[in-house]
């Protein structure tokens, strides 16, 4: 059944859309429209951003404790549509119906859970010297959100800058909106006051550069590509505004001698697909000790053939399409110059069989990398892994670093000190190691090309704050 909105969540209700264009949203599994959105202007932007404005005052003054009692509400109201969210990212995304479920919705409930938390106990006054130091928050935030992970990305701004004090404009991707639709109607439900909140959907180079430059927004949260993001921090720049910037990434999966190479070889290939490798912190680049390396490409081989592609919603299912036909075959030209460049296929490649209806790409992988070339260098943002060989932990630390991106990356080994060391001179925002579990309370973000600032707990939370010293 199509998804048909026409309308903006401003001020508190559901507006209807000024204008008469809409953007279609489509099933990557089927191809076909499923849904269609309003396409925003800059002027529905500046009523978004005048309702946020207006609602500023109030909501920074609101209780901690009050504005944990919201978020706690949204949270109950997420939480009982869970299944028809993670029903509308398997749609819209292509993500499996099981990895939507605890992916797609757990992670992002968790995120607002620890932010519930958070928001009831703000950063006390520090006293230094004779000045008192104070934590406010920054103002209104124009959130923008990218397709991947459709309800994480916005909730791991919208949770923070809300706990913070902040009200907030959202653009969320034009390839996936409905879940954001979802989400808002959970907040007119949860009964967020007026103007906290508000929804603009739309293209980037119309809603996004109107938001990201607009002159009454104090703070843009953007997450997606490096390009993209140099672009917003030049709009926020013309005005002085702050940015946090979430970007790229070609995460290094380090594999050291001693390391337990089935579990390494396991975990790290269904990191590198997870979502169909659509995941700004997959580990896309596989180093292996050389002398372990003919072992490894075996048993990686042998993990990406076990993946089955196809409809999401059949149990069966571990891999779904790519969002959409142009990044299907954006992924098919990274595979094909791969080849050309001397790398040799392990597994998948162009010519493996896929659906024949739907955006797919096999899981792909390809041996014998070369560290400078753009397989090794470039974000695919698709179920494609580079191995790579190396000699020592030396040479895996320089293979690591040689990229202009650093936003995670693992390292295996039975000697978790010596595994510490090498994750210690690794240039990157996060480093697994031996497979840890994501923590939902750590700093995240990046180094170098992936971006400025931190999102999650604490961290995630200074984002949206300002610090006033006060002298006494």
């Amino acid at each position: 059944m199509e998804s048909v909105r026409t309308d903006f969540y401003l001020a508190g209700d559901w507006a209807p859309a000024e204008g008469r264009q809409s953007l279609e949203v489509h099933n990557p599994s089927t191809e076909q429209v499923i849904g269609t959105v309003p396409a925003g202007t800059a002027d529905d932007v500046d009523r978004a951003v005048a309702a946020a404005r207006a609602a500023f005052e109030g909501w920074a003054a609101t209780d901690p404790v009050d504005r944990a009692a919201h978020l706690d509400r949204l949270h109950a109201e997420l939480t009982a549509r869970g299944d028809e969210i993670a029903r509308t990212v398997a749609s819209e995304l292509g993500t499996p119906l099981k990895v939507a479920t605890r992916v797609q919705v757990g992670l992002p409930l968790t995120v607002l859970r620890s932010y519930v938390d958070l928001a009831a106990r703000p950063a006390a006054p520090q006293t230094v010297g004779n000045s008192l130091v104070v934590h406010e928050p920054v103002g209104v935030i124009g959130a923008i959100t990218p397709w991947n992970y459709p309800l994480h990305q916005i909730v791991a701004k919208l949770a923070p800058a809300l706990a913070a004090g902040c009200t907030l404009v959202l653009k969320p991707s034009e390839l996936t909106p409905l879940t954001a639709y979802l989400l808002f109607d959970a907040i007119h439900a949860a009964g967020l006051p007026p103007g906290v909140v508000n929804l603009v959907t739309g293209t980037g180079p119309v809603v996004g550069e109107a938001l990201a430059g607009h002159a009454d927004v104090d703070l843009v949260s953007f997450t997606g590509s490096t390009a993209t993001g140099r672009r917003i921090a030049h709009l926020a720049a013309d005005r002085i505004a702050r940015v946090a910037l979430e970007l790229g990434g070609k995460s290094a999966n380090v594999i050291l001698d001693d390391a337990d190479l089935t579990a390494a070889i396991k975990v790290g290939v269904g990191n590198a697909m997870l979502n169909s490798g659509q995941t700004c912190t997959a580990w896309t680049r596989m180093l292996v000790h050389r002398d372990r390396y003919d072992e490894a490409l075996d048993l990686a081989a042998a993990a990406a053939n076990g993946y089955r592609l196809g409809d999401p919603f059949d149990p069966a299912t571990r891999l779904g399409p790519l969002v959409s036909a142009a990044q299907r075959d954006r992924v098919r030209e990274h595979i094909t110059r791969a080849l050309a460049d001397g790398g040799r296929l392990v597994a998948g490649g162009p010519d493996a069989p896929v659906p024949q209806r739907g955006w797919f790409v096999p899981p792909t992988i390809i041996a014998d990398v070369d560290p400078d070339s753009a397989l090794a260098q470039e974000e695919v943002f698709g179920p494609v892994l580079a191995v790579i060989p190396v000699d020592d932990d030396d040479h895996a630390v320089r293979v690591a670093n040689n990229s202009r991106y650093g936003l995670a990356g693992a390292v295996w080994s039975t000697d978790e000190e010596r595994a510490v060391q090498v994750a210690r001179r690794l240039r990157t925002g996060a480093v697994d190691i031996n497979g840890a579990p994501f923590n939902p309370l750590a700093p995240f973000g990046g180094y170098k090309q992936s971006g400025l600032g931190r999102e999650l707990g604490t961290h995630g939370l200074a984002e949206f704050c300002e610090v006033k010293a006060i002298q006494r």
